[in-house]
C-alpha cells in the first residue's frame, strides 16, 4: 500500500482525536465567537480555510474570510488570523504570519512544531497524530477541518461513522472510467468541493473542476455529457440533478456526511492512480512543502 491510502484508512481515528482537544486547553487559542477572523493556507489548507470560514459564519459565530496566503488583504482588521500549514514551512505562510507580528493575534495548526512556524504563529494547535508521508494530503487536512468543526460545535460522531462507511463502500466502475469530474457544494461544502477536484488532479491526473453549485447551470454544465460525472458535495439545488442527468452524465449526490464524502473522492484518486500506475505519494511537479528561494516582493 502507499503512504497515501495508508494515511486515508486512518482518518476515523483521527478525527475522533481531533474532536476530543477541541474542548481541551490545546484549543484556547482558536477564535472565539464573535471575533472577526480570517483563516489562510496554501493548496488543500486553503481549501480547508474556506471550508472553515464558511461553517463559522453559516453558525452565526462571527465574520470569517478565507484568503490563500498569498493573497491576504493586509488593509483589512481581523481579531486573530488562523493559519493552516501541515509542514510549517511553506514560504507564503510564514511570510504573511511573520508580517502580522505585533499587529494581530495569530494561531497555526500545524501537523510539525519543529517547523520555522513555531517562531512565525504566536500560538500553535499541534496535530501531529495526523502528519503524513505523502505528498498528497488527506488526513492532515480533514482532520484539521474536523478539530475546527468540532470547536464551533458542529462535529458529530456521526461524521465519523460516515468516513468508516466511505472507506468500505466499493468504488463504482462508472467512476473508475470518468472521463471527467465536476465537484459542486454550497456554502461550507464549495471548499470541499475545490478539494475533491485537486485530490483528483495530484493523485491520478484526473481532468476535474470545481463550482459553487447555483454557478453551474451558468456555463460549466455545457462540459457534462456520457461519461463524465458531476459530484454534489450536501444538498443539491432543486432541479439540477435532473438537468445534469439530462446531458447524459453520471450525478452523484451521497447520503453521506460532506467531509466522510470527501473520503470517498480521495479513495476514488487513489484507485485512479493505481488504475493508471501513477504513485499517489510523489505526484509530479509537486513536493511536500512549497518553500521559495530568493528575495520575494513584500509590496
Amino acid at each position: 500500500m502507499s503512504y497515501a491510502e495508508t494515511e486515508t484508512a486512518s482518518q476515523p481515528a483521527c478525527w475522533r482525536r481531533a474532536a476530543a482537544l477541541a474542548g481541551g486547553p490545546e484549543a484556547a487559542v482558536l477564535p472565539a465567537p464573535g471575533e472577526r477572523i480570517a483563516v489562510v493556507g496554501c493548496g488543500t489548507s486553503f481549501y480547508m480555510a474556506q471550508a472553515y470560514a464558511g461553517l463559522r459564519e453559516g453558525s452565526r459565530q462571527g465574520e470569517s474570510d478565507a484568503f490563500a496566503a498569498s493573497e491576504f488583504p493586509f488593509g483589512r482588521g481581523y481579531d486573530r488570523v488562523v493559519a493552516l500549514t501541515r509542514s510549517g514551512t511553506t514560504t507564503e505562510v510564514l511570510e504573511l504570519l511573520t508580517r502580522l507580528r505585533g499587529t494581530t493575534r495569530t494561531v497555526a495548526v500545524t501537523a510539525d512544531p519543529r517547523t520555522p512556524v513555531r517562531a512565525a504563529a504566536d500560538d500553535l494547535v499541534v496535530l501531529d497524530f495526523a502528519d503524513e508521508r505523502s505528498v498528497v494530503q488527506t488526513r492532515f487536512a480533514t482532520t484539521a477541518l474536523t478539530l475546527l468543526r468540532a470547536h464551533l460545535g458542529l462535529h458529530s460522531e456521526t461524521a465519523v461513522a460516515d468516513a468508516e462507511t466511505a472507506l468500505a463502500e466499493p468504488l463504482s466502475d462508472e467512476l473508475l472510467r470518468s472521463t471527467q469530474f465536476s465537484f459542486l457544494g454550497r456554502g461550507w461544502t464549495v471548499g470541499l468541493a475545490h478539494e475533491a477536484a485537486l485530490k483528483m488532479k495530484e493523485a491520478s491526473l484526473s481532468w476535474t473542476e470545481s463550482y459553487p453549485a447555483m454557478e453551474y447551470r451558468h456555463g460549466p454544465i455545457s462540459i457534462s455529457t456520457t461519461g463524465t460525472t458531476t459530484w454534489m458535495f450536501g444538498d443539491a439545488p432543486e432541479g439540477l440533478p435532473e438537468q445534469v442527468r439530462a446531458t447524459g452524465a453520471q450525478w452523484v449526490n451521497g447520503s453521506l456526511d460532506p467531509l466522510a464524502d470527501l473520503v470517498r473522492v480521495q479513495r476514488l484518486a487513489l484507485a485512479r492512480a493505481a488504475a493508471q500506475g501513477i504513485d499517489p505519494d510523489l505526484p509530479r511537479h509537486l513536493s511536500r512543502s512549497v518553500v521559495l528561494d530568493g528575495a520575494r516582493d513584500k509590496a
